[in-house]
């Protein structure tokens, strides 16, 4: 018990500062992925079929294999082909590549979300607003898009909430993300040699921010009811 006390700050200094830049990444990735989430939607439902035939093939190979695996690619294939190093070995050119896997990732699966959320809207509603002689980004934006955000807030929430756990794969090309940190007490980092427990207490981490997401999407859906 009183080594337990005497390592406990130590953990926590570096579980803090990993959960950190899990945060970081976390935040980038939504911030990347929303908008271009919305970008490939709309490629994908373009009358361009060009357009509309890659953008879908994208989707599909994206979501049709493994972010580890995109990771390792991203990170390490462009530095074969160009016998250099693009992303340097620092931490923030990995996490600079771990957020470029992560938004192109999660763009993608948003991309479907919308267009799903996008595609559940009666056409009438659009052929009303062209009769009226409003232009198609004026139905957009003001008869679509709110009713698009009540139909995909639940799906877009568990998304998000796999995201949060999805970090952790970050860890695969040495991001030292919260995962990292644990782990690095059983490598002999920070002095301590051999100490599991440090691993475990990552999982209260993700609960305790899982939740607090959970709580704030729920309010979220609950302020757009009036859509029903």
């Amino acid at each position: 018990m009183e080594l337990f006390l005497e390592q406990f700050p130590i953990v926590v200094k570096a579980l803090n500062a990993g959960f950190l830049q899990t945060l970081k990444l976390f935040a980038v990735t939504l911030a990347g992925a929303f908008p271009l989430g919305l970008v490939i939607a709309f490629g994908s439902m373009s009358r361009f079929a060009p357009l509309r035939y890659v953008t879908r093939l994208l989707v599909w190979i994206i979501r049709g294999t493994p972010l580890m695996i995109q990771l390792l690619i991203i990170f390490y294939f462009p530095s074969l082909a160009l016998h250099k190093p693009i992303w340097g070995g620092t931490q923030s050119g990995r996490f600079f590549a771990a957020s470029v896997s992560f938004v192109l990732n999660y763009a993608c699966y948003f991309s479907e979300i919308y267009r799903g959320g996008i595609q559940g809207i009666p056409v009438g509603q659009t052929e009303a607003g062209l009769v009226l002689g409003m232009t198609r980004s004026q139905i957009f934006f003001q008869v679509t898009l709110l009713q698009m955000i009540k139909r995909i807030v639940p799906p877009m929430s568990n998304e998000i909430i796999t995201l949060v756990k999805d970090t952790s794969l970050a860890q695969i090309i040495a991001f030292q993300e919260l995962i990292w940190a644990g782990e690095a007490f059983m490598k002999g980092s920070h002095g301590i040699s051999g100490a599991v427990w440090p691993l475990f207490f990552t999982a209260v981490y993700y609960l305790i921010f899982n939740g607090i997401l959970s709580v704030l999407l729920g309010q979220l859906e609950k302020k757009l009811d009036y859509f029903r």
